[in-house]
Protein backbone atom coordinates (compact mmCIF):
# COMPACT_ATOMS: atom_id res chain seq x y z
CA UNK A 1 0.00 0.00 0.00
CA UNK A 2 1.35 3.41 -1.00
CA UNK A 3 1.38 5.19 2.37
CA UNK A 4 3.87 7.89 1.50
CA UNK A 5 3.62 10.98 3.64
CA UNK A 6 3.55 14.40 2.05
CA UNK A 7 6.92 15.98 2.84
CA UNK A 8 8.08 19.60 2.91
CA UNK A 9 11.75 18.94 2.11
CA UNK A 10 13.58 19.90 -1.06
CA UNK A 11 12.65 17.86 -4.16
CA UNK A 12 15.21 15.52 -5.73
CA UNK A 13 15.43 14.32 -9.33
CA UNK A 14 14.93 10.54 -9.28
CA UNK A 15 14.54 7.78 -11.85
CA UNK A 16 10.94 6.77 -11.21
CA UNK A 17 9.58 5.16 -14.39
CA UNK A 18 11.65 2.30 -15.80
CA UNK A 19 11.74 1.46 -19.54
CA UNK A 20 9.09 -1.27 -19.29
CA UNK A 21 6.58 1.06 -17.59
CA UNK A 22 7.23 3.76 -20.17
CA UNK A 23 7.09 1.40 -23.15
CA UNK A 24 3.87 -0.31 -22.04
CA UNK A 25 2.31 3.10 -21.38
CA UNK A 26 2.99 4.45 -24.88
CA UNK A 27 2.18 1.20 -26.70
CA UNK A 28 -1.12 1.17 -24.79
CA UNK A 29 -1.85 4.76 -25.85
CA UNK A 30 -1.41 3.85 -29.52
CA UNK A 31 -3.19 0.48 -29.43
CA UNK A 32 -6.20 1.72 -27.45
CA UNK A 33 -6.77 4.91 -29.44
CA UNK A 34 -6.26 3.17 -32.79
CA UNK A 35 -8.43 0.22 -31.73
CA UNK A 36 -11.18 2.54 -30.53
CA UNK A 37 -11.14 4.61 -33.72
CA UNK A 38 -11.23 1.50 -35.93
CA UNK A 39 -13.95 -0.02 -33.77
CA UNK A 40 -16.12 3.07 -34.18
CA UNK A 41 -15.52 3.14 -37.96
CA UNK A 42 -15.51 -0.57 -38.70
CA UNK A 43 -15.42 -1.98 -42.21
CA UNK A 44 -14.64 -5.36 -43.76
CA UNK A 45 -11.12 -4.15 -44.52
CA UNK A 46 -10.38 -2.89 -40.99
CA UNK A 47 -12.02 -5.37 -38.64
CA UNK A 48 -8.88 -7.56 -38.63
CA UNK A 49 -6.88 -4.55 -37.42
CA UNK A 50 -9.36 -4.05 -34.60
CA UNK A 51 -8.66 -7.62 -33.47
CA UNK A 52 -4.87 -7.22 -33.78
CA UNK A 53 -4.94 -4.02 -31.75
CA UNK A 54 -7.07 -5.77 -29.14
CA UNK A 55 -4.49 -8.56 -28.93
CA UNK A 56 -1.78 -5.94 -28.56
CA UNK A 57 -3.70 -4.25 -25.75
CA UNK A 58 -4.20 -7.60 -24.03
CA UNK A 59 -0.51 -8.43 -24.37
CA UNK A 60 0.48 -5.08 -22.88
CA UNK A 61 -1.88 -5.65 -19.95
CA UNK A 62 -0.31 -9.06 -19.25
CA UNK A 63 3.22 -7.63 -19.40
CA UNK A 64 2.24 -4.71 -17.16
CA UNK A 65 0.52 -6.98 -14.64
CA UNK A 66 3.58 -9.23 -14.43
CA UNK A 67 5.84 -6.19 -14.07
CA UNK A 68 3.44 -4.90 -11.43
CA UNK A 69 4.18 -8.05 -9.44
CA UNK A 70 7.91 -8.40 -10.00
CA UNK A 71 9.15 -4.98 -11.16
CA UNK A 72 10.65 -2.10 -9.15
CA UNK A 73 8.65 -0.42 -6.40
CA UNK A 74 7.14 2.49 -8.42
CA UNK A 75 5.88 -0.04 -10.99
CA UNK A 76 4.24 -2.33 -8.44
CA UNK A 77 0.47 -2.73 -8.41
CA UNK A 78 0.60 -2.29 -4.63
CA UNK A 79 1.90 1.27 -5.14
CA UNK A 80 -1.46 2.19 -6.68
CA UNK A 81 -3.32 1.61 -3.41
CA UNK A 82 -3.30 4.25 -0.68
CA UNK A 83 -4.88 4.27 2.75
CA UNK A 84 -7.92 6.54 3.21
CA UNK A 85 -5.75 8.78 5.41
CA UNK A 86 -3.11 9.22 2.70
CA UNK A 87 -5.77 9.74 0.03
CA UNK A 88 -7.54 12.41 2.11
CA UNK A 89 -4.28 14.16 3.00
CA UNK A 90 -3.22 14.24 -0.64
CA UNK A 91 -6.64 15.46 -1.86
CA UNK A 92 -6.34 18.44 0.52
CA UNK A 93 -3.14 19.52 -1.29
CA UNK A 94 -4.61 19.43 -4.81
CA UNK A 95 -5.89 23.06 -4.83
CA UNK A 96 -2.45 24.35 -3.78
CA UNK A 97 -0.60 25.98 -6.65
CA UNK A 98 2.61 24.01 -6.32
CA UNK A 99 3.87 20.65 -7.61
CA UNK A 100 3.05 17.57 -5.59
CA UNK A 101 6.46 15.94 -6.16
CA UNK A 102 4.81 12.55 -5.62
CA UNK A 103 7.16 9.59 -6.22
CA UNK A 104 5.06 7.76 -8.80
CA UNK A 105 1.31 7.92 -9.33
CA UNK A 106 -0.23 10.24 -6.75
CA UNK A 107 -3.15 8.69 -4.81
CA UNK A 108 -5.87 10.30 -6.99
CA UNK A 109 -4.02 9.58 -10.22
CA UNK A 110 -3.60 5.98 -9.10
CA UNK A 111 -7.37 5.60 -8.78
CA UNK A 112 -7.82 6.97 -12.29
CA UNK A 113 -5.16 4.60 -13.64
CA UNK A 114 -6.77 1.62 -11.92
CA UNK A 115 -10.18 2.49 -13.38
CA UNK A 116 -8.75 2.77 -16.88
CA UNK A 117 -6.78 -0.48 -16.62
CA UNK A 118 -9.82 -2.37 -15.28
CA UNK A 119 -12.02 -1.10 -18.11
CA UNK A 120 -9.39 -2.02 -20.70
CA UNK A 121 -8.97 -5.47 -19.15
CA UNK A 122 -12.75 -5.94 -19.31
CA UNK A 123 -12.77 -4.84 -22.94
CA UNK A 124 -10.03 -7.32 -23.87
CA UNK A 125 -11.75 -10.22 -22.08
CA UNK A 126 -15.19 -9.50 -23.51
CA UNK A 127 -13.68 -8.71 -26.91
CA UNK A 128 -12.14 -12.18 -27.07
CA UNK A 129 -15.64 -13.63 -26.66
CA UNK A 130 -17.53 -11.26 -28.96
CA UNK A 131 -18.88 -11.56 -32.46
CA UNK A 132 -19.85 -9.06 -35.15
CA UNK A 133 -22.94 -10.05 -37.14
CA UNK A 134 -22.45 -7.03 -39.39
CA UNK A 135 -19.06 -8.30 -40.58
CA UNK A 136 -19.58 -12.07 -40.13
CA UNK A 137 -16.61 -12.22 -37.77
CA UNK A 138 -16.16 -13.78 -34.35
CA UNK A 139 -13.36 -13.47 -31.81
CA UNK A 140 -11.23 -16.53 -30.93
CA UNK A 141 -13.27 -17.72 -27.93
CA UNK A 142 -16.73 -16.80 -29.21
CA UNK A 143 -17.23 -20.25 -30.70
CA UNK A 144 -16.96 -21.88 -27.26
CA UNK A 145 -19.94 -19.93 -25.92
CA UNK A 146 -23.66 -20.36 -26.38
CA UNK A 147 -25.54 -17.69 -28.32
CA UNK A 148 -26.90 -15.88 -25.25
CA UNK A 149 -23.49 -15.62 -23.56
CA UNK A 150 -21.83 -14.50 -26.79
CA UNK A 151 -24.43 -11.76 -27.25
CA UNK A 152 -23.98 -10.71 -23.60
CA UNK A 153 -20.17 -10.50 -23.99
CA UNK A 154 -20.56 -8.45 -27.18
CA UNK A 155 -22.91 -6.10 -25.36
CA UNK A 156 -20.49 -5.66 -22.48
CA UNK A 157 -17.66 -5.01 -24.92
CA UNK A 158 -19.64 -2.11 -26.40
CA UNK A 159 -20.73 -0.78 -23.00
CA UNK A 160 -17.17 -0.77 -21.68
CA UNK A 161 -15.93 0.94 -24.84
CA UNK A 162 -18.25 3.85 -24.01
CA UNK A 163 -16.24 4.41 -20.81
CA UNK A 164 -12.84 4.56 -22.50
CA UNK A 165 -12.96 8.09 -23.95
CA UNK A 166 -14.34 9.69 -20.73
CA UNK A 167 -11.58 8.02 -18.70
CA UNK A 168 -8.93 9.11 -21.20
CA UNK A 169 -10.43 12.61 -21.13
CA UNK A 170 -10.19 12.64 -17.32
CA UNK A 171 -6.57 11.50 -17.56
CA UNK A 172 -5.70 14.28 -20.03
CA UNK A 173 -7.61 16.90 -18.03
CA UNK A 174 -5.63 15.96 -14.91
CA UNK A 175 -2.35 16.22 -16.82
CA UNK A 176 -3.35 19.66 -18.11
CA UNK A 177 -4.47 20.76 -14.63
CA UNK A 178 -1.15 19.72 -13.11
CA UNK A 179 0.80 21.42 -15.89
CA UNK A 180 -1.10 24.74 -15.78
CA UNK A 181 -2.20 25.06 -12.17
CA UNK A 182 0.33 23.07 -10.18
CA UNK A 183 3.27 23.76 -12.55
CA UNK A 184 4.12 20.07 -12.72
CA UNK A 185 4.90 18.29 -15.98
CA UNK A 186 3.62 14.71 -15.72
CA UNK A 187 4.34 13.81 -19.35
CA UNK A 188 8.11 14.35 -19.32
CA UNK A 189 8.75 11.68 -16.63
CA UNK A 190 6.79 9.15 -18.69
CA UNK A 191 9.18 9.91 -21.58
CA UNK A 192 12.50 10.23 -19.73
CA UNK A 193 11.78 8.25 -16.55
CA UNK A 194 13.10 11.07 -14.34
CA UNK A 195 10.87 13.03 -11.97
CA UNK A 196 11.26 15.63 -9.22
CA UNK A 197 10.07 13.95 -6.03
CA UNK A 198 9.93 14.42 -2.28
CA UNK A 199 10.25 11.52 0.14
Amino acid sequence: MADIRIQDGAPKLERIWDPIVRLTHWVMVVSVLAGYFIGENMSFSTISWHFYLGYTTGGVIVVRLLWGLFGPKPARIASLFSSPKTLTAYAATVPQRKPSYWPGHNPLGALSALALWLVLLGMVVTGLMSESDDFFTAAPFAGYLDDATRIEMTGWHHRLSALVLPLIGLHLAAILFYFVWKRENLVRPMITGWKQVKR
